[in-house]
């Protein structure tokens, strides 16, 4: 899959956390994705579904399943199921009173959030801890769970959260259920009963529509008190999430959405959420926001109750072109009736690799016409990329897909996966590795290694091989990392190597290099005389073994390195001697 770095970049999108009083820069359809989470405010246990004019006052039961699955793919633009409009539920159930902002507003409430990032030039430290404010709100779970929505970015690396309801006097501490970095949301709950005293959910509604008229809810820069700002709805497409490196539905509006705004709902004229407010768009433009619309808070959601934890979305693992070009559509045998977009490379690490080649065409995705521009039809007069119906299935999933090889028609039944990225766009809160041989640090190329080394301007700044591995790398296999010798720390045995820094590492002794922890394998179990790091550009660095080895745990002793590798690559206390 394509790293999402050009889109990221370019278009410079803003997460909006409030850091202190300045903004700080973070740096398909599922059957199963049905659960209802709408809840009204007599009864907590209680759901209201709504799918357009389709409501229902109880809980849905498993045997209401097939019936709320059609209702949830008409809530979320499908044209195929403009049939559920007659779906009626429940026989005397009354359509529950509309919520006007000002009632929904307490549900919306401001989080603190204590932050300890690592230190990805220096992996064994942290830095400096910093806080942020942010906004989020409240949701019932489908078995009357009391829970918080944020954004992902708001909550990154967090050592302490915090809450408060609107007119309260009191911070809670809240506990992180799950992050769903890719989607940029956050689910939290507070242990505290004190805390849900009185507290109301809000209702979801809907996807919105062109012009719907939006109100973004929070608690931004400027002020300690509730901010409201209005806007209307001015497009829905697939889009560039910042923090996530990822692209899924999103919902563009006119109405500001400023530092401190991140996490909170966006609110239609009912008083529904229809999305929770996450970045906005930077440079000669003003007012252009975006939204996390409801079909992908329900993915996430729906994720976390199957599996106890965010599991991400899928892809298909290929690289695709349009294919717009008569020449290029004649030069495949395609036909006047044939519409479909062009593989171009399959990610071995996909469950597609199975199935799809190069040079195959896609036409059909689960029963959809994709077309030469590789969109399909969304809601009436909308088009949308094919990839949407990819991003609502689940990891594991599968999906029937219709190709064109070599100018005959087949059919195919594809596993979908999130194979992994051969250079991560985050760690999903995990410390990064390093490894220490003498004077040389080792660790792991990722984008917060990029943005540590060469700034937010890393896209021009970083060595182009590394862009290259970020942008258009894929992994070989499940635990393939580009391995960088990130800097050579002065001493005897490294002499004349002081100036190698931010280089991949190709191979050690003529082996080449799988990972990391391969890395620390072939080293220890080196008997050789000299250790020989082949490194990118056709650069050699060669050490004597036994001096190498000998002079590491001086090194830890001068620049104050607890240890010689990572938590994670440590296989005992004390292995290689290198623990002080």
């Amino acid at each position: 899959m394509l790293s999402r770095l050009a889109c990221r970049r370019l278009v410079q999108l803003s997460c909006r956390s409030r850091l202190g009083g300045f903004c700080r820069k973070c740096g398909t359809q599922s059957p199963d994705c049905r659960d209802a989470w709408w809840s009204t405010s007599k009864e907590r246990a209680n759901t209201k579904l709504r799918a357009r004019s389709v409501r229902r006052s109880k809980p849905v039961p498993q045997s209401d399943l097939n019936t709320y699955e059609l209702a949830m793919r008409r809530g979320n633009g499908l044209d195929s199921v403009e049939a559920v409009d007659d779906i009626e539920y429940g026989a005397g159930a009354e359509a529950p009173e509309e919520t006007t902002l000002g009632r929904v507003m307490d549900t919306v409430v401001k989080i603190y959030c204590v932050h300890t990032e690592p230190n990805f030039s220096l992996p064994w430290q942290r830095k400096r801890q910093y806080a942020s404010t942010s906004s989020g709100f409240i949701i019932w779970g489908p078995d009357g769970q009391r829970w918080l929505l944020t954004n992902a970015h708001s909550v990154e690396y967090h050592s302490q959260v915090k809450v408060k309801r609107r007119g309260d006097d009191i911070k809670y501490l809240a506990k992180v259920l799950a992050v769903g970095t890719e989607c940029d949301i956050a689910l939290l709950t507070v242990e505290d009963d004190a805390f849900w005293q009185g507290a109301e959910p809000l209702v979801f509604g809907e996807l919105p529509t062109l012009q719907d008229p939006v109100a973004v809810v929070g608690y931004p820069i400027g002020g300690d008190t509730i901010s409201v700002t209005s806007g209307v709805v001015s497009r829905i497409e697939v889009t560039s999430y910042a923090h996530g490196a990822s692209e899924l539905l999103g919902v563009q509006i006119d109405a500001a959405i400023n530092s401190g705004n991140s996490g909170g709902p966006v609110f239609n004229q009912m008083g529904e959420c229809v999305g929770i407010a996450f970045q906005s768009l930077t440079g000669e433009v003003e007012n252009i926001g975006y939204v996390i619309p409801t079909p992908v808070i329900f993915h996430f959601l729906t994720d976390f109750i199957r599996n106890g934890r965010f599991t991400g979305f899928p892809v298909l693992g290929v690289n695709w072109q349009r294919m717009e070009s008569e020449s290029l559509r004649r030069a495949y045998k395609m036909k006047p009736h044939h519409k479909g977009v062009l593989v171009r490379k399959v990610n071995s690490c996909s469950a597609a690799a199975a199935v799809l080649k190069g040079d195959d065409i896609i036409m059909r995705f689960d029963g959809v016409q994709v077309t030469n521009d590789g969109t399909v039809p969304f809601r009436t007069g909308e088009r949308i990329a094919f990839t949407y119906l990819i991003s609502q299935k689940f990891t594991g999933e599968s999906a029937q897909v219709e190709l064109l090889r070599d100018g005959k028609e087949l059919s195919f039944e594809i596993k979908l996966s999130n194979p992994p990225r051969l250079v991560p766009c985050h760690l999903d809160g995990k410390q990064p590795q390093y490894l220490v041989i003498s004077g040389l640090i080792f660790t792991v190329c990722c984008e917060p290694y990029l943005a540590s080394e060469y700034g937010l301007d890393y896209a021009s700044e970083a060595p182009v091989k590394l862009l290259d591995r970020l942008i258009y790398g894929q992994a070989e296999s499940e635990d393939e990392q580009v391995v960088v010798l990130s800097q050579v720390l002065a001493c005897d045995a490294t002499l004349g190597y002081e100036d190698i820094y931010n280089v991949q590492v190709k191979s050690f002794n003529g082996v080449p290099l799988k990972n990391l922890s391969h890395l620390k394998q072939l080293v220890e179990e080196c008997t050789e005389e000299y250790m020989k790091f082949d490194l990118e550009y056709s650069e050699v660095l060669i050490l004597e073994t036994a001096a190498a080895k000998a002079s590491t745990p001086e090194i830890l002793e001068v620049h104050s390195i607890p240890s010689a590798e990572s938590m994670d690559l440590r296989s005992d206390a004390g292995s290689n001697g290198s623990e002080k």
